[in-house]
């Protein structure tokens, strides 16, 4: 009877989880769907720990060890350093797999083929993920240089790293009971692999990598599952993979690149051609009194944020500069590009936190046959992904990637700090279009100057 009760609350919770992935689709729901699934986990790991056999000493210890972590996290991380957490909350993931299959083989090395298959997968594919996430968290939080770190042979190193590693899982599977040094060998050899799979991606591609690094941890948690026979663990560990192949796949697509090329192009190693030379002409600046009058006079705006509105956390100061705009009988709306930031959502996160409503955010795709018609597009810290280059250069190295079509808009006003170039190192020629303003400064500053003009006109 306990252990149909236990494979019920299984059954519940590999439903919870389901339906929260389900509810994480919609702004409105995506917080309910975000508790459904923390209940969700909380009823599998309850009824896990009753199952006995465990010290639960160590259990609640390491369970008050990772509330601390994790309250602590979410009270003190700044949203601008949210992309780096979850890197590094997907490589914690990957190594608890790593963790459970080298334990579960200590405990009982004499495993059969499946189980053998299941512990190597466990450990290379964890394994990939912690590390790899590390280097992530170093590209992101600019720990580590963002431009891709490329070494003679590469490709020959990693394809040899990954072939000694398979080698060395045959002899685990077929020889288990004496393979132990295999599978330590397997641990080291997978977490270097992940730090040389990651050194060579562009910081410009971390949203991917991030991406298909959270379904390298939901694969590796499946593995895990089938070692130690726990059904909700495979289910939401499938779940993860699935979700983060199909997210990746959805990037990809929106950078028109494929998966190999982001992982093995090296991008934003090479520049050449116009582009990469440099400047193109002479930047026209605007103050924000100038800037007042032309968005008092405008009715149709758009405004692009990017990573640059993270860094100045101008997001409520872009909603508050939104309401004067409407209440000017101006229409906003907000061109979300799908790797605007440096993860994926970043954008779409940082706006909802400022109770921005989500049907006043739009994909490139809806906002670029319009562009002609949109009186002053406003770009806010994002680069690459309206940099007209990446239509119109072939030599450029984003060339091909759908980008948001500013430059068609009447007037552009680039809020930066600076003219240097985005994430990916790509020069912008945006910068000197004739219908380009830019407004140099800390960017909530700015906004909020234009707020303070907006409020005083109306005094």
């Amino acid at each position: 009877m306990n252990a149909t009760l236990i494979e019920l609350a299984y059954i519940v919770s590999a439903i919870g989880f389901i339906l929260g992935i389900r509810m994480l689709g919609r702004q409105k729901t995506a917080r309910m769907g975000n508790l459904v699934s923390a209940l969700a986990m909380l009823l599998a790991v309850a009824a896990t720990l009753v199952q006995g056999g465990m010290n639960l000493t160590w259990v609640w210890i390491g369970l008050l060890i990772g509330s601390v972590i994790g309250v602590a996290a979410a009270s003190l991380v700044r949203m601008t350093a949210m992309p780096e957490l979850v890197a590094l909350l997907n490589g914690t993931g990957g190594g608890a797999s790593l963790l459970v299959a080298w334990i579960q083989y200590v405990q009982n090395p004499q495993m059969d083929a499946f189980t053998g298959v299941s512990t190597f997968l466990a450990i290379l594919i964890g394994g990939v993920a912690m590390t790899g996430s590390v280097v992530a968290f170093g590209k992101l939080s600019e720990r580590i240089s963002g431009r891709p770190i490329l070494f003679p042979n590469q490709q020959l190193i990693n394809g040899a790293l990954l072939l000694a590693i398979l080698v060395l899982g045959v002899v685990l599977v077929v020889w288990p009971a004496s393979s132990y040094w295999a599978l330590l060998l397997t641990i080291v050899l997978a977490c270097v692999l992940g730090v040389l799979f990651v050194l060579p991606i562009g910081g410009a591609d971390m949203p991917i990598v991030v991406s298909l690094i959270n379904s390298y941890t939901g694969i590796a948690a499946a593995a895990a599952g089938f070692i130690i026979g726990n059904t909700v663990l495979i289910v939401a560990g499938a779940l993860v993979g699935a979700s983060g192949l199909i997210l990746t796949q959805i990037m990809c697509k929106s950078m028109n690149r494929s998966l190999a090329n982001v992982l093995f192009s090296g991008f934003g190693s090479l520049k050449t051609g116009p582009a990469a030379e440099g400047p193109q002409g002479e930047a026209t600046p605007i103050t924000p009194e100038d800037a007042y009058y032309m968005l008092e006079a405008a009715r149709n705006i758009i405004v692009v944020p990017g990573y640059g509105m993270a860094v100045a956390q101008a997001q409520h100061a872009v909603k508050e500069l939104a309401d004067l705009l409407e209440a000017n009988d101006a229409e906003v709306r907000y061109a979300i590009h799908p790797v605007a930031g440096r993860m994926p959502g970043h954008m779409n996160v940082l706006l909802a936190e400022a109770n921005i409503p989500y049907e006043a955010l739009v994909e490139p795709g809806d906002v670029n046959p319009s562009m002609a018609t949109v009186d002053i597009a406003i770009v806010i810290g994002a680069n690459d992904v309206v940099n007209p280059a990446a239509r119109e250069d072939p030599s450029s190295p984003l060339h091909g990637m759908p980008i948001i079509n500013v430059d068609q808009a009447r007037n552009v006003f680039v809020l930066k700090r600076s003219m240097n170039p985005g994430f990916a190192g790509v020069e912008n020629p945006l910068f000197f279009r004739p219908n380009t303003r830019m407004l140099f400064g800390d960017a909530r500053a700015t906004i909020n100057n234009l707020i303070g003009q907006f409020k005083d006109a109306a005094d």
